[in-house]
């Protein structure tokens, strides 16, 4: 069990990353407390601003933090 699981989205498009996020979602087990979703930066902002925004409001999503740098964002399902 991975208490922080890595998601690499480099190369998708919004389509693409989305269907990847909520699968990661669904098959979260119990003890996964993050999603740790690497989104890049330097080709745009369409992947961050799908995870940012998006998915902040995902029921199965606390919250989101931001602060791993702009091409990195986590989803928190559960506190440590």
């Amino acid at each position: 069990m991975r208490a922080i699981v890595e998601i690499d989205l480099h190369g998708m498009n919004r389509y693409q990353a989305k269907v990847k996020l909520d699968a990661a979602l669904r098959r979260a087990r119990p003890g996964t407390m993050r999603l740790r979703v690497v989104h890049g930066y330097h080709s745009g902002c369409a992947l961050r601003d799908l995870v940012r925004g998006e998915y902040a409001a995902h029921p199965k999503v606390l919250r989101v933090e931001t602060r791993l740098g702009d091409g990195v964002t986590d989803l928190v399902l559960r506190e440590f």
